[in-house]
């Protein structure tokens, strides 16, 4: 039975395993994880961290991060390097000063990088520990919904370039993933909103039981945080008697807390289960992509940044069911199922104006999906929960 919306509850996490022998490695989700020092510090490799981060994190996290990596572990000394927000600094300037930070600290093969942040910071510090004297301990701390759910998980990192999306980059796995739910209170609901892309996502293509859960749930996923100041009077109406409340500046969360971490942890068990069957994306891992190769082309045609990543892989997703549904492939209930749960989630169905078919074509010829020059999708097929990697033939449908 859920709590009552905005109530917490910590402890021990609940722990997802990603099973890949022995690099397998756990994500730990739970509330106030942060402050238990044990799940990070176990994790650590040598006496020196640098916990790479962006402006908008760092004043939120960093010096809580800190203290839990050195609580009680005098020997551990922490440097971090805090680079800007956003996707547009997704890119090997950006990645550089990583690698700055790391070669002027002279930080040899036993130190660990701890990324905090979205799904930028993670990849981009993923990276730079698989590159770093070919190859470093790395944690990952991801604070959005889109790294919560799927990015921080699997060992995709990377960097983008301008003519594509996640075009430079390796599998490397990290030592763990920690998810504290705690730091969505501070997350923007459009930030918010585009990571339930990734989550709609998993029903689609995998676990039809947890899209039904969503088309039921949506609502607790989506309410927002109400922003106040103390200038603020809140009022409202209960039982018939006129209520003010004068608050301090700060937030509410009216969202649901055990409803995020059950969506949180069922698209984690979801993408565990997928990297342990296909670490680097041979065939099946290549289904989790659903919606992207067009949510890619969006992204790297209209400009890194200026919409978000879940945004793009929405509109993308719109195009590749109605692409299953006109080769008949799905039935029309599942065009319309997804045509009702998007708008729910506040994600756009349509690309913009401004993209144009030859754009999308040219975007997508380098996609990183593209095998011997033939352009592969993932579609949907049959029954809700089941999908397929297409053939060449496929591309000329666009």
């Amino acid at each position: 039975m859920d709590r009552p919306v905005g109530e917490k509850s910590s402890g021990a996490p609940t722990i997802v395993e990603v099973d890949l022998g022995n690099r397998s490695y756990p994500t730990d989700i739970g509330s106030g994880l942060l402050d238990q020092p044990e799940l990070l510090q176990k994790h650590v490799h040598g006496k020196k961290v640098i916990v790479v981060t962006n402006t908008t994190i760092a004043p939120l996290y960093l010096d809580k991060v800190v203290e839990a990596l050195t609580k009680g572990n005098p020997a551990v000394s922490v440097e971090y390097v805090i680079l800007p927000d956003g996707e547009k600094f997704k890119d090997m300037d950006t990645l550089m000063k990583v690698f700055d930070k790391a070669i002027e600290s002279r930080l040899d093969r036993r130190f660990t990088f701890v990324a905090l942040g979205g799904g930028v910071i993670g990849d981009m510090c993923g990276f730079a520990a698989a590159s770093f004297l070919h190859g470093v301990n790395f944690i990952q701390i991801p604070t959005t919904v889109m790294a919560q759910v799927d990015s921080s998980v699997g060992g995709k990192t990377g960097i983008n370039h301008p003519l594509g999306k996640n075009l430079i980059g390796a599998f490397y796995q990290p030592q763990c993933v920690l998810i504290d739910t705690d730091t969505l209170d501070t997350l923007p609901d459009r930030e918010l909103a585009s990571g339930l892309a990734e989550v709609i996502k998993y029903g689609l293509i995998r676990d039809a039981e947890f899209f039904e859960w969503q088309e039921k749930n949506m609502e607790k996923l989506i309410a927002s945080n109400i922003s106040y100041t103390s200038t603020v009077v809140l009022s409202s109406l209960l039982q018939g008697i006129f209520l003010q409340a004068y608050m301090q500046s700060g937030v509410v969360n009216c969202r649901n807390p055990n409803a995020l971490a059950y969506a949180i942890k069922r698209s984690c068990e979801n993408k565990a289960e997928v990297v342990s069957l296909d670490e680097k994306e041979s065939g099946l891992r290549a289904t989790l992509n659903l919606g992207h190769t067009f949510g890619h082309a969006i992204e790297t045609g209209f400009g890194y940044g200026q919409c978000l990543h879940g945004e793009a892989v929405a509109a993308g997703t719109v195009m590749a069911v109605d692409m299953s549904y006109r080769l008949g492939w799905i039935d029309s209930s599942i065009v319309k199922r997804v045509d009702d749960i998007l708008p729910r989630a506040k994600l756009p169905t349509a690309s913009p104006e401004t993209m144009t078919v030859e754009m999308f074509k040219s975007v997508m010829a380098l996609d990183k999906k593209v095998a011997d020059g033939l352009l592969r999708l993932i579609l949907l097929k049959g029954p809700l929960g089941n999908c397929v990697f297409t053939d060449e033939q496929l591309s000329n449908n666009f």
